[in-house]
């Protein structure tokens, strides 16, 4: 009887084994079938952009061949040889006049913003391009650099980028070099210091290495002075504008996400899957802007189809502002109200910008690329413990009734960017959360507490929802409802309140914390989730 109930006991255990085995395995399968997915939806997209493309070109082509016609016809017209038209049949006379006649739209293009392109065809073209042009990869990192007169940054950078891959993680990028300068010998000795360096990676695929021909520039000395900046500082940063335009060209067809970054960095360990999982993690969010530092434009992630809009823009304004301001610009377009506060704005821009932290590089170059200016620039976040969690929430307005301290504020802590911290809730306080349109939320989590302060925790406090509308009726007699029509649908336990939303309330005005009786410590939440159903 012993031996049999061991039998079973073997077997069940196996069979529990085997299940979540299959289980991971299939979890594993899926997130690379996911991958998969995306690199083909954004070739598909590029493919069919390409394809637009090119239609415009054949388009400008035969309006050009059609202003040619209508030359013709007028020469022909005013001189002697007018009777030749007269050879013509008749159809043919009708179809040369209606050409003759006809007024298409001229449609925009980077032509109109860079008419200089037109005098070299050449001028999109990369005047060096060293690497095996991998593309279909998941992540592209594209690296700026110039000339600098003291230091250059760029191979211990690349050292670090590297060395902190691994074998797997060499074969799902492309590391590419935009060398900004157009004397090709200067050019050249970079590509032959890389090539002494990093031979393996350049053979393999992982470094490309290119640079933009002179004819891609335009000519910088008739460039005005705008915001106080000296026409040097001008034409630096309307230079990197167009650097960063021609790299991101560059690279829009090569993988899912483009990720910027400088030649003066150090990245931490495991940062490409760190970057990779948080991207899959929002696929199913509508952001623009992933940032993996706080610094300038290093560690900005994008996804490939948005590049070909942010090239576009930058070219609009290249001359006027440098690359964070119209980052924020395009921002501010797609979804900021007029008629709204600056800080609904900020709430808006904050779902299409969201920020990674602790921070995944660190800014490390001490001489900056504009001659002259020292830049002691550093990452306060990079080596920062991480005190809280940080998750995607519905844009909202959110307020508190208790003591803020020291700048530890709610809107941080809902965004992601740091904890909030409060000194002592009294029976009364509460913290808000006001949706700026109606959601349906699927769970909600709030997380007190954190490793350096662990006994600042919030007690003897209730989670409650504000609905549209009603809910059914035996949803209301399950749970208990307030004077001013909220429900309270959870309560903290060991400082965590966390649960399911009955869908029944769905879609809610507002989420309310509300505390019941004094507490005899601080409070710290160092965690906010409120997922909403996808859909």
């Amino acid at each position: 009887m012993r031996l049999r109930n061991g039998t079973v006991a073997t077997a069940i255990i196996f069979f529990t084994s085997f299940l979540s085995l299959s289980w991971y395995t299939a979890w594993q399968n899926g997130k690379e079938k996911l991958v998969a997915y995306q690199r083909e939806f954004h070739a598909l997209k590029e493919r069919l952009r390409v394809a637009e493309h090119r239609t415009l070109q054949r388009s400008s082509e035969l309006n050009n061949i059609l202003e040619q016609f209508k030359r013709a016809i007028a020469e022909t017209n005013s001189s002697k040889d007018a009777l030749t038209v007269q050879n013509f049949s008749d159809e043919t006379q009708k179809l040369l006049k209606e050409l003759a006649n006809r007024k298409p739209l001229q449609l925009p293009s980077i032509y109109h913003h860079l008419p200089h392109l037109l005098k070299n065809e050449g001028s999109l073209h990369p005047a060096v391009q060293v690497g095996l042009g991998r593309t279909g990869v998941t992540m592209v990192m594209g690296i700026p650099t110039v000339k600098r007169k003291v230091k250059s940054y760029l191979s211990e950078t690349l050292r670090s980028l590297i060395d902190k891959l691994s074998p797997e993680e060499k074969l799902d990028c492309v590391i590419i070099v935009f060398v900004g300068e157009t004397d090709v010998d200067y050019v050249n000795s970079v590509v032959t210091d890389l090539e002494k360096e990093f031979s393996t990676e350049l053979n393999s695929g992982l470094l490309e290495v290119i640079s933009p021909p002179a004819a891609y520039y335009p000519d910088f000395t008739t460039l005005k002075e705008t915001f106080g900046d000296s026409k040097e500082r001008v034409k630096w940063r309307t230079k990197q504008n167009l650097d960063y335009s021609f790299l991101m060209m560059y690279a829009v067809s090569k993988g899912v996400y483009y990720v910027q970054l400088e030649d003066d960095i150090v990245a931490k360990p495991n940062y490409f899957a760190t970057m990779k999982n948080f991207a899959l993690q929002l696929s199913s969010e509508d952001w623009m802007i992933l940032e993996f530092s706080q610094l300038g434009f290093i560690g900005k992630m994008f996804q490939a189809p948005d590049l070909n809009l942010i090239v576009e823009f930058i070219f609009m304004f290249y001359k006027e502002k440098p690359i964070d301001w119209l980052l924020d610009h395009i921002l501010w377009v797609k979804v900021c109200n007029p008629e709204k506060d600056a800080k609904h704005c900020e709430r808006q821009k904050s779902s299409l910008r969201i920020r990674f932290r602790p921070s995944l590089f660190q800014h490390v170059g001490l001489h900056s690329s504009l001659a002259g200016k020292i830049q002691k620039l550093t990452d306060k976040d990079f080596l920062k413990p991480l005190l809280h969690k940080m998750h995607i929430n519905p844009p909202a307005e959110v307020s508190t009734s208790m003591k803020v301290y020291q700048g530890h504020t709610l809107e941080k802590t809902y965004q992601g960017e740091d904890f909030f911290w409060a000194i002592t809730p009294t029976a009364g306080d509460y913290v808000l959360f006001k949706f700026d349109r109606p959601v349906s939320i699927e769970r909600f989590l709030f997380r007190s507490g954190n490793q350096e302060h662990p006994g600042d925790k919030i007690g003897n406090t209730t989670v409650e929802i504000l609905p549209v509308s009603d809910p059914l009726q035996q949803t209301k007699e399950k749970y208990k409802r307030t004077d001013d029509r909220f429900y309270r649908i959870g309560h903290f336990e060991k400082g965590v309140a966390e649960g399911a939303v009955d869908p029944s309330f769905n879609p809610v005005l507002a989420l309310r914390l509300s505390v019941l009786k004094d507490s005899a410590v601080w409070a710290i939440l160092s965690e906010i989730h409120i997922k909403r159903i996808a859909g």
